[in-house]
């Protein structure tokens, strides 16, 4: 049996990854982005792409988002454009949000496409653009069971690796709590492996003690050859862990808990992105500690 074709909306990194996971389990993709040179790219991955966003809705029942933060996925289902298309023509399409975002907003905004007769799944991916290519990320569900089954094929094939948190809201909510860990995993291998260099321990002997030692991670894993060979081509970028944590930082402040390890490692990222790294791999973030950090003598 042939699959529909399913809609994708964002085509940077996360979004070819998601396309690359459909395409091999037999589903056709159509994708959208604002930038003409992602959709030439998308195209030239055997691809086809819609020439916009209504135009698109109006040719699937399933649109995967996989656009920056949560402002990006209102502008697409609430914008003025959006909204006149998708009430026009999309009684019964499925939205599946693949970005990470503010929960409350998110809870909010199932609500109101639920009326609308518009289904949403949040299904943020614990992972690399690398490992979701992989089928190694994990989907943190949230939304109603009934939505879920009906899209299990196409959430099969985005992960075998899935985990229903909960409710709209509740996607959102695992995906921060869990990358405030490895974040922090992140930061903490970076600093140490600075710190090894000036105690004289090569970064390849360093990695090699961590992933020997109850100080493995795998963050240590998986970044840890990317900050010894000091190649940060982006699989996961510094800008956007850094809009996770300052979502984090929110809704921390909203139940009264300070982040302390959280503050400083914004503090960290802001300071890469100043510096120009924004864009690179998260793995960057060693080369920030490298400028903040002096030569011992």
């Amino acid at each position: 049996m042939q699959h529909p074709p399913i809609g994708i909306i964002g085509l940077g990194l996360v979004g070819q990854a998601l396309a690359q996971r459909l395409a091999g389990a037999g589903f056709k993709c159509i994708g959208f982005d604002l930038s003409a040179d992602s959709m030439a790219g998308f195209v030239q991955l055997g691809h086809s792409c819609a020439p916009s966003v209504s135009a698109l809705a109006a040719s699937v029942h399933t649109v995967v988002l996989a656009v920056f933060d949560t402002a990006g996925v209102l502008h697409i289902t609430e914008g003025v454009d959006a909204e006149r298309s998708l009430s026009a023509s999309t009684t019964g399409i499925t939205l599946i949000d693949c970005s990470t975002g503010d929960p409350d907003q998110l809870a909010a905004l199932a609500g109101r496409l639920q009326a609308r007769g518009i289904g949403f799944i949040e299904a943020p991916l614990s992972g690399s653009s690398a490992q979701i290519a992989a089928g190694q990320a994990t989907l943190l569900l949230g939304g109603d069971s009934a939505t879920l089954a009906a899209q299990s094929s196409i959430l099969t094939a985005l992960s075998e690796r899935r985990i229903h948190v909960g409710g709209a809201g509740m996607g959102a909510r695992a995906k921060l709590a869990t990358n405030l860990v490895l974040g922090l995993n992140r930061a903490a291998l970076a600093e140490g492996m600075v710190f090894a260099g000036h105690l004289g321990i090569a970064p390849e002997v360093f990695l090699q003690l961590v992933l020997a030692t109850p100080a493995r991670s795998d963050a240590a894993l998986v970044k840890g050859p990317q900050m010894v060979a000091q190649q940060f081509a982006p699989q996961s970028r510094i800008r956007q862990h850094l809009k996770d944590v300052r979502i984090m930082l929110g809704a921390a402040q909203a139940h009264g808990q300070h982040l302390p390890l959280s503050t400083a490692h914004a503090a960290l990222m802001q300071a890469a992105v100043d510096a120009g790294d924004g864009d690179l791999d998260n793995a960057a973030i060693i080369q920030q500690i490298r400028r903040t950090t002096p030569t011992f003598p």
